[in-house]
């Protein structure tokens, strides 16, 4: 078993140095300490020798709702096509840290398209009026006093497409939704969280980074 796990120490390492070459905001042991936790979140492989590409859907999406408390579920798919960078329906353990980086670390520059791209929901690079209704329509409590919620959904998309629009196309392009954001950083998750909170980054960060180094 020790030779084993000093081969594994070994190929962690080896790893964490290729990913670490392209990956900003963590180092090379933070890396290897997102390789570990990818590698416990993974769970044994059903058959052994058979080696599974990534995280699918159904755990990722429950890593997202139970380390960061997400809870939409148009959302949380959003943030897994923004992670599967090559659409295989997995989250490679590359796919992982490279989101990680943006999703706990990311610059202002890097959130921006992040968020963008979760919102973007059919993958045509436009937020329109349909996809920014559904977001709304999921993140909004209704009232149950209300006659038509959706009236009112309907009027809050409006209002963000007077905001945000500069092109006034009636849906918003990236340079639309990046000039609103640069002007009030508050529009960055307009239709829906997408992003984890400070807490959640600080719980989640302490359990990978700092207990795993603990003797």
């Amino acid at each position: 078993m020790s030779e084993m796990s000093a081969m594994n120490r070994k190929l962690i390492q080896t790893l964490a140095e290729s990913i670490s070459k392209h990956v900003e905001h963590f180092n090379k042991t933070e890396v290897e300490c997102l390789i570990r936790e990818f590698n416990v979140l993974m769970g044994e492989p059903a058959t052994p020798g058979r080696a599974v590409t990534g995280l699918d859907r159904g755990k990722f999406r429950s890593i997202l709702h139970n380390i960061f408390g997400m809870t939409d579920d148009m959302i949380m798919d959003g943030v897994f096509r923004s992670f599967d960078k090559d659409n295989d329906s997995f989250v490679s353990m590359k796919e992982w840290i490279e989101g990680l980086s943006v999703f706990l670390r990311g610059t202002l520059d890097e959130k921006i398209k992040y968020c963008f791209h979760v919102y973007d929901l059919n993958g045509d690079n436009y937020i329109s009026r349909e996809e920014m209704f559904h977001m709304l329509k999921n993140s909004l409590i209704r009232q149950p006093t209300e006659e038509d919620p959706d009236e009112g959904i309907k009027d809050l998309v409006e209002i963000t497409l007077k905001k945000m629009d500069h092109d006034h196309d009636g849906r918003l392009s990236f340079a639309d939704f990046e000039m609103a954001v640069r002007e009030e950083n508050l529009l960055l998750e307009a239709f829906g969280t997408c992003l984890p909170d400070t807490m959640s980054i600080e719980i989640f960060e302490q359990h990978v980074f700092q207990e795993q180094l603990e003797p």
